[in-house]
């Protein structure tokens, strides 16, 4: 193919039928299935979200790109195997979407945006009963396990806001923070249980979720805030040891905090 040519989908599903030609095929694509590419499918929205976050747009392009891959190698996969192919994809997305908006795409009209995210679970609960799974009446039913678990701990969370079962601010919040801090240092305390501490960690950090939502943060960019700040100052510090002739591997605990201390020192200063 020339380089020169604007490729289309239908050209996307060729190559990726292509490499994964038995014959003609890549050795490494063929070895894949769903569970090995499952990971990259996660990365790749990553990716996504962080080229959004910079602003970069051209970087998006691509990211969008590899993203629409991974669905494209999921849907060779199960086409191989008899399951389905990409235009069941499609169609089962476009039926999804139009069933799901009939204040667009039919006669239904809603008040304001709060019914229309009532309808749209009500919808969800048809949808379930129609596909034959078990009717669970939970206020928490429909909340996704296949996705990361501290998204998992903020939609319970909402959910269980929707019948009262929340705090009524920030405050409470903090104060059931300090208690779990509190159990975890008794843990550590009582011999340090592996599974205990994870267990009282785990409250932690699902208090901690509860804390942003409350705060109108978001949870992750927060985390990739705090991230970015301290990979900033931590190479710092490798810059300040390195211009005065003693690495940062070399010096103690001591050294090293008086390094931090100077490195967000400057920043504070900048």
């Amino acid at each position: 193919m020339s380089t020169a040519t604007r490729h289309s989908l239908a050209d996307l599903l060729a190559i990726m039928a292509r490499l994964r030609d038995p014959e003609q095929g890549c050795p490494w694509d063929l070895q894949q299935d769903f569970s090995s590419i499952a990971a990259y499918t996660v990365e790749e929205a990553y990716e996504v979200a962080d080229a959004i976050d910079r602003k970069d747009w051209h970087d998006l392009r691509d990211e969008l790109g590899d993203l629409l891959l991974q669905v494209v190698f999921h849907s060779q996969m199960a086409q191989e195997q008899g399951l389905f192919d990409f235009n069941d994809v499609a169609h089962a997305i476009s039926e999804k979407m139009l069933r799901r908006h009939p204040h667009v795409f039919g006669d239904v009209s809603y008040a304001d945006v709060e019914e229309q995210k009532r309808a749209w679970e009500e919808i969800k609960s048809a949808e379930r009963v129609a596909k034959g799974t078990a009717p669970d009446d939970s206020t928490l039913a429909g909340v996704s396990r296949g996705q990361p678990e501290w998204q998992r701990a903020l939609k319970l969370q909402q959910r269980a806001a929707t019948v009262g079962f929340d705090w009524p601010d920030h405050r409470p919040v903090i104060d059931k923070l300090h208690e779990e801090l509190a159990e975890v240092a008794a843990e550590f305390d009582a011999g340090a249980d592996p599974a205990r501490l994870e267990d009282e960690i785990g409250d932690v950090l699902f208090v901690a979720v509860n804390l942003a939502r409350h705060a109108q943060v978001d949870f992750v960019r927060a985390l990739k805030h705090a991230n970015a700040k301290f990979e900033r100052r931590f190479r710092r510090m490798e810059q300040l040891a390195a211009t005065e002739g003693a690495p940062l591997a070399t010096q103690g605990l001591v050294e090293q905090e008086a390094l931090w201390r100077r490195a967000k020192a400057e920043e504070r200063s900048a």
